[in-house]
């Protein structure tokens, strides 16, 4: 229990590590003085830099299916490691299989539902 512990610490840490973002440097603004803006402008794109209600929806969206996969990641190597230390035990091998089928069937829930979304608005976001 102890090393579980420990691990699951470990794990807390580093995803407080890589999903924490911190401001690095602010001494050199990329966006407005690369030049990038006026090149764009120029090329026919249009620069979008406020927050919009579209913009806030996809950022949830892109979080929500972030977890998701993560939690899909965490699912599947609880499984496999019940699987592994089942020794011969059948209702633990059991479980794990029905473990790992129940996850890849909501990853595949969830990658349908995000396909849907997307052509529905590929298909009816651009009428005007």
């Amino acid at each position: 229990m102890k090393k579980f512990k420990k691990i699951f610490i470990a794990f807390i840490l580093f995803l407080s590590f890589v999903f924490i973002k911190q401001p690095v440097v602010f001494a050199y603004n990329f966006a407005t003085e690369s030049g990038l803006d006026k090149t764009a402008t120029e090329a026919g794109y249009e620069i979008d830099s406020e927050q919009t209600p579209e913009n806030f929806i996809g950022q949830i969206i892109q979080v929500v299916l972030s977890l998701i996969g993560v939690l899909f990641l965490i699912l599947t190597i609880y499984a496999g490691a019940l699987w592994i230390t089942a020794q011969g035990n059948e209702q633990k091998a059991e479980k794990a299989k029905d473990i790992i089928i129940g996850s890849v069937i909501g990853l595949v829930i969830v990658i349908a539902a995000y396909a849907i979304t997307i052509f529905a608005y590929n298909y009816f976001g651009t009428i005007e």
